[in-house]
C-alpha cells in the first residue's frame, strides 16, 4: 500500500458551443477496493456516445475483481473492453444510423499499489506530472503507425486522419473499429498527479502550464483557473473544456498518540 492521499476532482465547461457534449466521472470500484477510474469521453455532436461510455465504464468496473496482485495487463484488457463495449453499444443506437454519433475517449485506473493504467482513443489526452515537470503526455503516434504499418497508409495521408471519417479514431464510427493507445506508470509518489482532458484545454496550453497549475493548486482551484485561462485564450470560439485531475499528496503527519511525562526522581 501506497503511502499518500488522493486529492481529485473534476470539471467542465460549455466553452462557446450551443451544448455540452463531454462527459467525466470518477468511480470507485465495487468488487476491488482501493480502485479509482477516471473517464472522460469527448462527444462530437450530441452527448449520446459519451453517456454510453460512461454506463459501460461503470457496469464494466463494478464486475471488475482485482485478485491478491495487481495484474496491468488485466486492466489494461478492462479497459480496452470498455473502449470496444461502449463502440458496440454506440453503433447498435437506431438514432446512430442518422446522427452518427462519435466520442473520444481517455480512461485511467489508479491501484493502491501506486500504479496507473491508462488508455486513449482520439483527441481526448491524458499526462502524467512529475510536480511542475510533464513526465508523459499520450499523443496519437501509436495510432499514426497503426495506419501506415497495417493499413498501408503514406505518411503524409495517415498524419491527416482527423480530417477523414474513415481514418478518424472515435467510438461510433461505422467505417472503423476504435484503436486503444494503452499504457502503465508504476512506483507514484507524492507529487505526482495525473490529468485527464479534452481537446478543448489540451489545445490551448503547453504541458509545462498545465503542470504548474496542477502542482501549485487544488484540483478544484485549477480547473478554476485552466478554464478561465481557456475561456480567454479561446477568443470566443472554445470548444466543450473538460478535464479530471488526481493528485498524489502526502498523508499529514500524524500526531504521537501518547504523552511524555517529566520523570520524578527516586528518593
Amino acid at each position: 500500500m501506497s503511502a499518500y492521499k488522493i486529492e481529485a476532482g473534476t470539471a467542465q465547461h460549455i466553452g462557446n458551443r450551443p451544448q455540452q457534449n463531454d462527459r467525466v466521472a470518477l468511480f470507485t470500484a465495487a468488487k476491488a477496493p482501493g480502485y479509482v477510474l477516471a473517464v472522460l469521453a469527448d462527444g462530437n455532436q450530441s452527448p449520446i456516445a459519451p453517456d454510453q461510455v460512461l454506463l459501460t465504464a461503470k457496469h464494466l468496473l463494478d464486475e471488475f475483481r482485482a485478485g491478491d496482485t495487481p495484474n496491468l495487463p488485466r486492466l489494461q484488457e478492462l479497459l480496452r473492453s470498455i473502449a470496444q463495449e461502449a463502440h458496440d453499444v454506440i453503433r447498435m443506437n437506431p438514432i446512430a444510423a442518422v446522427a452518427e454519433p462519435h466520442s473520444a475517449l481517455a480512461l485511467l485506473v489508479l491501484t493502491p499499489q501506486a500504479q496507473a493504467v491508462w488508455a486513449h482513443v482520439g483527441d481526448a489526452r491524458i499526462y502524467h506530472f512529475n510536480g511542475e515537470r510533464c513526465a508523459m503526455r499520450t499523443n496519437d503516434a501509436a495510432y499514426v503507425d497503426h495506419l501506415i504499418q497495417h493499413d498501408k497508409l503514406p505518411p503524409e495521408a495517415a498524419a491527416r486522419h482527423r480530417g477523414s471519417r474513415l481514418l478518424n479514431n472515435a467510438l461510433g464510427n461505422r467505417m472503423k473499429d476504435p484503436f486503444v493507445t494503452v499504457g502503465a506508470q508504476e512506483g507514484l509518489q507524492p507529487g505526482d498527479a495525473l490529468m485527464l482532458c479534452s481537446d478543448g484545454l489540451w489545445q490551448l496550453f503547453r504541458p509545462e502550464e498545465l503542470a504548474a497549475a496542477v502542482a501549485r493548486n487544488t484540483p478544484r482551484q485549477a480547473a478554476e483557473r485552466l478554464i478561465a485561462k481557456a475561456a480567454e485564450r479561446a477568443q470566443g470560439k472554445g470548444d466543450n473544456c473538460s478535464m479530471a485531475i488526481i493528485k498524489l499528496v502526502a498523508p499529514p503527519a500524524q500526531a504521537p498518540a501518547y504523552t511524555v511525562e517529566k520523570m520524578r526522581r527516586a528518593v
